[in-house]
């Protein structure tokens, strides 16, 4: 069996949001479909050592926003990266409350949805919501995993429903340099050991002390 085979599958790349008694939570899910149109209803998938797995349990809502190919890569760092339990990441990027739950407003689109079901897996839950409010909120192309991954040089989360390890990596002529908070890899012209010393990792935004020598 050849596992390489899911990588051919086609994914997007969302915010899912709800509460957390009045405060704002959130993290990324790339596993996010339409199940039905009438009723509307969609399908997320969520680990559920996320902090937002939780709050949707309690809330029995969660808002799923479509980000754009020009999304900020640190609010997919910050939200991919960072529990919610320790980290206000509303507080970094603005957002508004659209559907009675919290959407970024650097989104492409949104939908506020009520869990009417669930399915329980060996790590993560899918919650069929049905949307209830929904509508457009900017221009331009969603981005996909793929995009994510090839042009953003992008990394998965450990509690994404599509982490699997790293292949292997071809021989380099240089040491390499990882972040250890979402996994970049530095691949600058610039060596690493000679970035100014307020350098900051494009996808999560932690400095230099954060990388380890690979």
């Amino acid at each position: 069996m050849n596992k390489n085979a899911l990588f051919e599958l086609s994914y997007g790349v969302y915010v899912l949001s709800s509460w957390d008694e009045g405060r704002p939570v959130g993290c990324i899910a790339n596993s996010a479909m339409q199940i039905t149109s009438s009723p509307m209803t969609v399908a997320v998938s969520v680990n559920r050592k996320n902090h937002t797995h939780a709050c949707i349990e309690d809330t029995g809502r969660f808002a799923v926003t479509v980000l754009k190919e020009t999304t900020d890569p640190k609010l997919i760092g910050t939200f991919g990266f960072r529990s919610s339990k320790d980290t206000d990441k509303f507080s970094l990027f603005p957002y508004s409350v659209r559907g009675k739950l919290p959407v970024l407003d650097a989104g492409l689109a949104y939908m506020s949805c009520r869990v009417v079901a669930k399915w329980e897996t060996a790590t993560h839950t899918v919650f069929l919501g049905e949307v209830y409010d929904c509508d457009l909120i900017g221009k331009g192309a969603p981005m996909t995993y793929a995009y994510y991954h090839e042009v953003l040089k992008g990394k998965t989360s450990v509690n994404a429903p599509t982490y699997r390890a790293e292949r292997e990596h071809k021989p380099q002529d240089r040491a390499r340099y990882v972040c250890t908070v979402c996994g970049y890899e530095y691949d600058g012209d610039v060596p690493f050991e000679e970035l100014p010393g307020d350098w900051k990792c494009p996808l999560c935004g932690v400095g230099k002390e954060k990388f380890e020598k690979r």
